[in-house]
């Protein structure tokens, strides 16, 4: 009997463990649209469509804005949190000094801050797809 209860400690212990974001759904990151930011940069719209069984208190993408010739023009840190569960949620964020049309491509090279409510970091990539509706594209 000591043996079972010992394997069934171990078993929910290792439940706890595991990311909070398992394979229950996918994150979807969509470049949805581009447009003349009001400051001569450019404004990109986002939508975050969170299909995970958890909502996302902390959500931070590092990505690096390449030019018309594929070089990286700049680096930005976007926070899109939260993002609640089973929910589309749309964020604009600015792109300084660039237009639009000289944007080739957003590439998503790092996720700082990844975390579910009241939970701690955990590892987005997994669960993460990318699109883009817009003229750049948007890479991992």
């Amino acid at each position: 009997m000591r043996q079972t209860l010992l394997a069934t400690c171990a078993a929910a212990m290792t439940a706890l463990a595991a990311p909070a974001f398992a394979a229950d759904g996918q994150l979807t990151v969509e470049l949805n649209k581009v447009e003349p930011g009001d400051t001569g940069g450019c404004r990109a719209f986002f939508l975050f469509r969170n299909l995970t069984a958890t909502t996302l208190d902390a959500f931070e993408m590092s990505l690096a804005i390449l030019d018309g010739q594929g070089v990286i023009d700049r680096l930005l840190t976007i926070d899109a949190a939260p993002l609640p569960v089973g929910r589309t949620t749309l964020k604009l964020f600015e792109i300084p000094e660039i237009a639009c049309d000289d944007i080739s491509e957003i590439l998503l090279h790092d996720i700082p801050s990844c975390a579910a409510a009241g939970g701690a970091e955990t590892d987005c990539f997994a669960n993460l797809d990318l699109v883009s509706r817009a003229s750049a594209r948007l890479t991992k």
